[in-house]
């Protein structure tokens, strides 16, 4: 298993095709006894919220969100954890809507300690 992904921060390395994620957004990661949950915001997301669990490099969790429109969104993704060459961690996520039709992929990578 990798690090652990508490206290960490992410953002999309690249716009989200279908999605409303893009670079702009940061997840803020939190992780204890194989749950994990966070919230982001930033870009077209006012405010997003995520839960599930991680299995060694495995995260499974649902995700709800609310974007600069007003309008809610929420679905599902699955992704996997690895070890950028510095250090850093990147998210592999494969995700679909659960309340509007559409899904996709898109990669996060943790962002530099400020």
């Amino acid at each position: 298993m990798t690090s652990s992904l508490d206290g960490r921060r992410f953002a999309a390395v690249a716009d989200v095709v279908a999605g409303e994620v893009g670079t702009e957004t940061v997840f803020a990661y939190h992780e204890r006894a194989g749950e994990v949950w966070a919230e982001y915001t930033g870009g077209s997301i006012r405010r997003g919220h995520l839960v599930g669990t991680r299995e060694g490099d495995r995260l499974d969790f649902r995700y709800v969100q609310l974007n600069i429109d007003g309008q809610t969104s929420s679905g599902h993704c699955v992704s996997a954890v690895s070890v950028l060459p510095d250090g850093r961690l990147r998210l592999h996520e494969t995700w679909s809507w659960e309340s509007r039709s559409g899904s996709g992929s898109s990669v996060l990578e943790e962002l530099p300690a400020p």
